[in-house]
């Protein structure tokens, strides 16, 4: 039987984020791993606790359970310190300790090991440097290594969320805000605030530069948005529909839906030159495109009577059909590596979140709710954040790859929507 959590993880480190953490389905057998509370050169004060943040990375996986420090039997600070019988025989597999010291320059170095319990030997040891304003910086980097050394997948905890939040005024007014944060939500930050709505938020592969969908004009436009100088530069302003934006993997294109010639179509706009090639023509409603590699997208059609997904080479132009599993398939991602697709996908008449192996054709259903929406993959491929409904709020929710691991991320702040993981940052 799966371990149902329920449980809202009160860290620190949340107090002050817009989204919080509610595990609702861990793993069956999650991993026992014990970060001890990482030791302090006299004089030291860290805004955060860093070993706090480690845990709730790890935890928020679904595939560790830290324990408490209130049951460790001891907290070492030193490898001298470490007994693995000790550990072994609380049920431990692995170990954490550290200790800050200060730097040269005024910052902080944060000396780490980890250990594996049953085969009593040191697996990996390293250090951390920054200030006080990057500390969950130097958590996330850790957790990072920690991840990958156990489980040899790379670890996205410093990677960041778009999202959409909308609060109703008084009267049918709204308040939209476009908002940036760590995937936990913490360091959640502003980045528009209006009164009109945006739409699907999506990131550059340099991590810098996003594009979003904006009515402000009193028509939606694609704008681009630069992260560092908070530049902003309208990009599309033709009539009709400006949507779907989403860059190429190289950086250099951007694919979206224009209905300047009548019709939605998928088009490729070179962002150097501004210069447009049409991709598909077609009677049909062609929409929501994505990238699988530099020469070829997917996109959502209803050319065949519904809403399927669809493949176009941009050199020859040629369409296949990708799904035909389901009598509805839309909102397609791409996974990194090409090896997927994650979907909107209809059967029975409701909607879940699934997964088609492009290889085998395979579908898998990931998410058992019937308003499922959006849905957005980390970029090491184990975690799909989406938008869904829960006791009537619009909330984001995750699900492991494999469907074992759930939990949503509601916000202190009205409904949330449109999803958007970063790729990695450093």
């Amino acid at each position: 039987m799966r371990v149902l959590l329920a449980c809202v993880l009160l860290f620190s480190s949340l107090a002050h984020a817009g989204l919080t953490i509610e595990i609702t389905r861990g793993s069956d057998k999650p991993v026992s791993i014990a970060i001890v509370p990482f030791g302090w050169e006299p004089g030291v004060v860290m805004p955060e606790d860093i070993a706090t943040i480690v845990g709730s990375d790890l935890h928020r996986t679904g595939q560790f359970q830290p324990m408490p420090p209130a049951d460790m039997l001891a907290q070492p600070k030193t490898e001298q310190e470490v007994y693995y019988r000790d550990w072994r025989s609380i049920g431990v597999d692995y170990l954490v300790i550290g200790k800050t010291r200060t730097s040269e320059s005024g910052g902080f170095v944060v000396e780490y090991s980890l250990f594996d319990v049953n085969l009593q030997r040191k697996l990996l040891t390293g250090e951390e440097r920054g200030g006080r304003a990057n500390t969950r910086d130097i958590a996330h980097a850790i957790s990072n290594r920690i991840y990958e050394k156990i489980t040899n997948i790379k670890g996205a905890f410093a990677t960041k969320l778009l999202y959409v939040s909308a609060r109703r005024l008084q009267g049918n007014e709204q308040l939209f805000r476009l908002v940036m944060s760590d995937i936990d939500g913490a360091r959640e930050q502003v980045l528009l605030e209006q009164k009109e709505p945006i739409l699907a938020p999506t990131w550059a592969p340099n991590g810098r530069l996003i594009a979003y969908v904006s009515f402000e004009t009193t028509r939606p436009a694609i704008y681009l948005h630069n992260l560092d100088t908070a530049q902003r530069i309208q990009l599309t302003n033709f009539s009709g529909i400006n949507g779907g934006p989403v860059w190429s993997p190289d950086g250099k294109s951007m694919a979206m839906v224009l209905s300047k010639d009548g019709n939605p179509e998928i088009y490729v706009m070179d962002l150097a030159t501004k210069a447009l090639k049409r991709v598909t023509n077609h009677f049909a409603i062609d929409t929501e495109p994505d990238w699988i590699d530099n020469d070829s997208l997917i996109f959502t059609s209803d050319r065949g009577g519904k809403p399927q997904i669809y493949r176009v080479e941009l050199g020859s132009g040629r369409v296949q059909r990708v799904t035909f599993e389901g009598d509805y398939n839309a909102r397609g991602r791409v996974m990194e590596g090409g090896q997927g697709i994650v979907m909107v996908h209809r059967v029975d008449g409701k909607f879940h979140i699934a997964v088609q192996d492009l290889k085998r054709n395979r579908v898998s259903i990931l998410t058992e709710t019937t308003m499922d929406e959006s849905p957005s993959m980390a970029p090491n491929n184990t975690i799909l954040l989406y938008a869904t409904k829960y006791q009537g709020q619009g909330v984001l929710a995750a699900v492991s790859v494999d469907g074992n691991v759930h939990y949503r991320l509601p916000s202190n702040y009205g409904d949330v929507r449109e999803p958007a993981w970063s790729p990695f940052l450093q």
